[in-house]
């Protein structure tokens, strides 16, 4: 049985309810009604085939029609797109093997970045929209994202930073028939005027001295010639190689990974208390008071049952003291990497969203997107920097002013 032909809706009609409308954000989820949608998209086809008649092509004419069907973030809708004798018309509205209407791609990665699995996306497209679309289709158009990834990691970055925070998150990824966990490392940039950048991904399963050397010289190549502070977490090698290839940074530590180190040595009724006792050695005026409030806590009775935190943050000490030089709004700034640390949170939850990734690459998307997502939401700097400014000028001189210029 033939299928019943829908009624045309008159010319003078669509005149009014296609006036002014665009055809690339016409498919919006909430913009124009699926008839609508079909008749504004066979205009702009339409003109776009007497555009390509007109340029003059010997012997070319019209040639009928053909069918297609397309995908909007919301429907399919069949098509009639027009041919021409020499089949040398090539739309641009939607090109010719083109199946999914612009749109549609950017709402499969946003529900991406927002952590939703593969087969979450498949679903909700198709309870909310009705549209059944494969995994592999969700995939492809993903890892269409990995080329824009390669470009990011190598942009040029700013001449100096202020401030740099290095962070790192663990992440299961299939390797070898194996699942193992690795390390994504985080490098997270303070410009001058307080706004962040996130620098870079870097993935590794191990992480060391010569590898963190690796990171900072694709830094420097990428235009970094200078870093005043650099934040790091206790990695292993990283204030050493920090310093080879940036040797004027201040390499400081993490106080607040530090207090979480040294809690690893205490059983958890004796935690707050122990961490109350350390607050006088990171709240000390200065390093020598800070000095000395360490000896305390070592004489007194937390040191003398946990004798390894004492001897953790003596370890660290080099990178605890620049600490000290600041004022204490700008030590809010420094002493944590919160800063990253709230970013971390975002990652961990699309992270968990997946188990494991299939690839190092899989990894890198996932993350490329929720960081790119984030670093949209980033407007303002924080309310502490307009005094870390006019002390960096003081500190730093002109290493800061030049970030300034």
């Amino acid at each position: 049985m033939a299928r019943r032909k829908e009624p045309k809706i008159p010319d003078a009609i669509l005149d009014q309810l296609l006036a002014g409308a665009d055809p690339k954000t016409a498919f919006d989820p909430n913009g124009l009604l699926d008839e609508l949608k079909k008749a504004l998209a066979e205009r702009a086809l339409n003109a776009e085939m007497d555009h390509h008649l007109g340029n003059g092509e010997s012997g070319n004419s019209r040639n009928g029609y053909g069918k297609k069907t397309v995908t909007t973030e919301t429907s399919r809708i069949e098509l009639d797109i027009p041919r021409d004798r020499q089949s040398t018309f090539d739309p641009q509205l939607i090109a010719k093997y083109q199946r999914r209407f612009p749109g549609f791609d950017e709402k499969i990665i946003s529900m991406y970045a927002r952590g939703m699995s593969v087969r979450e996306i498949v679903g909700h497209l198709r309870d909310l929209y009705g549209v059944d679309v494969s995994p592999e289709l969700i995939s492809a158009v993903t890892d269409a994202v990995l080329d824009e990834v390669a470009a990011w990691q190598a942009r040029p970055l700013e001449p100096v930073y202020p401030l740099v925070f290095f962070d790192a998150l663990r992440v299961k990824i299939r390797d070898e028939g194996l699942v193992r966990n690795k390390a994504v490392h985080i490098a997270l940039g303070v410009r001058a005027d307080g706004t962040k950048e996130i620098l870079g991904l870097w993935l590794e399963q191990n992480e060391g001295a010569k590898f963190w050397l690796r990171v900072m010289n694709e830094m420097k190549f990428r235009g970094v010639e200078d870093i005043l502070i650099a934040i790091v977490d206790g990695l292993k090698g990283f204030p050493e190689a920090i310093v080879a290839v940036f040797p004027e940074a201040t390499v400081q530590t993490c106080i607040v990974h530090l207090l979480r180190h040294s809690l690893d040595f205490v059983s958890y009724k004796d935690r707050k208390a122990v961490a109350a006792a350390l607050k006088g050695v990171y709240r000390a005026k200065d390093a020598a008071d800070g000095e000395a409030a360490l000896a305390a806590f070592e004489a007194g009775a937390w040191g003398q049952k946990y004798p390894a935190i004492v001897q953790s943050w003596r370890r660290a000490w080099a990178e605890v003291f620049p600490f000290y030089a600041f004022h204490p709004d700008v030590r809010r700034l420094i002493y944590t990497t919160n800063a990253i640390e709230a970013l971390n949170s975002k990652l961990r939850r699309a992270v968990r969203a997946r188990g494991h990734f299939p690839t190092d690459e899989a990894a890198m998307k996932l993350l490329f997107l929720v960081l790119n997502r984030s670093e949209k939401e980033w407007t303002m700097p924080a309310r502490e920097w307009s005094i870390a400014k006019a002390q960096f000028a003081i500190l730093f001189g002109e290493r800061f002013t030049r970030a300034m210029a």
